[in-house]
């Protein structure tokens, strides 16, 4: 079955580069009436772009273009998962768990907190379910998911959150090692100052944890330190996967083949390695398909290879998930 359970519809900053990704977006889906580059043309971008902010994240309109593209794709789930640090409601969470001090580190990463949360998980919440039969009309399940990050002590404030709320699934991943957000460009420079393996050791650690806090349903991205290629010799990282497999295979939580870093990221590489993705399988564990896409553009992105790496790994089945309870099905339709 062709899906994508790692979807987002906003993130933020709110910079040019933004501004410029999402017109981009929307030049893939709409036909201008004037030529490139005129005034004119220009005129009607802008047009297009005031309505796109007016409107936010969570319009029809925007997410339409996520369906059509769907529909092109012939994906048969997706999973619209925004992150937690989006919503208002969890902005002390973040700032409890977050490096926030008076130094440069802390300056980068209360400003990029201040920038990414400003909407309402209420109003996510309701948006994607009033969302989902208009999907559902053309064959697709619109799935309502979450993306939390999870740190160590932080589970008083997840668990009501994952009551509270009707989800089809939960994701945990990890962003953060002590606070630091080690996927922020304007933070990287870190690595260079850092012990590589001491770095996966302490962080694959809060991985295991987060896999044995019984909160989620897909752990992500379980090797996404390596965003800006810093890793030591994978051979040293074996028995970390082994661990992380085992305690996925102990805990019957799912993972995913998440895209997102090979096409986004200096990587290059999906979310898990392919040695790592071996280990999955040879641990039984269950796994789904994502693209990570934060543009109606990039939904499905990459995910035929996804699926060509699964079959070469042994992978036969994916999961899916309804109200949080998950299915496996047959990852070609021909099975």
């Amino acid at each position: 079955m062709n899906v994508d359970y790692h979807v987002h519809l906003e993130e933020g900053p709110y910079s040019l580069r933004w501004w410029s990704r999402t017109a981009e977006a929307l030049l893939s889906f709409y036909q201008p009436t004037f030529d490139r580059h005129s005034r004119e043309w220009m005129e009607e971008l802008s047009g297009w772009m005031a309505r796109r902010v007016n409107q936010g994240a969570y319009s029809q309109e925007w997410l339409d273009l996520y369906r059509l593209r769907a529909k092109q794709l012939g994906l048969r789930e997706v999973g619209i998962v925004d992150h937690l640090y989006r919503f208002k409601e969890f902005k002390p969470y973040f700032e409890q768990h977050m490096h926030l001090q008076d130094d440069p580190l802390g300056h980068i990463q209360r400003i990029w907190l201040d920038q990414v949360c400003t909407d309402s998980i209420d109003h996510f919440v309701s948006f994607i379910q009033s969302q989902q039969a208009i999907w559902k009309a053309d064959g697709i399940n619109l799935r309502l998911g979450i993306e939390a990050d999870y740190f160590v002590g932080g589970e008083n404030v997840l668990a009501p959150m994952m009551e509270a709320y009707p989800w089809d699934h939960v994701i945990g991943s990890i962003h953060f090692a002590d606070g630091w957000g080690f996927d922020n460009p304007d933070a990287q420079d870190r690595f260079e100052h850092t012990d590589l393996l001491s770095l996966y050791e302490q962080t694959f650690a809060v991985v295991e944890r987060a896999i044995g806090s019984g909160l989620f349903d897909i752990v992500a991205h379980l090797d996404n330190l390596k965003v800006f290629g810093h890793r030591p010799p994978e051979e040293q990282l074996l028995p970390l996967y082994q661990r992380i497999a085992r305690a996925l295979q102990q805990h019957g939580v799912a993972t995913e083949v998440n895209t997102g870093l090979y096409y986004r990221y200096p990587v290059k590489e999906m979310c898990p390695s392919y040695r790592f993705l071996q280990i999955l399988h040879e641990h039984g564990v269950p796994i789904t398909t994502s693209s990570d896409s934060h543009f109606p553009d990039h939904l499905g992105s990459y995910l035929v290879e996804a699926r060509q790496l699964l079959r070469k790994a042994g992978y036969r089945e994916i999961a899916t998930f309804e109200r949080r309870e998950r299915r496996l099905v047959p990852l070609d339709d021909t099975e």
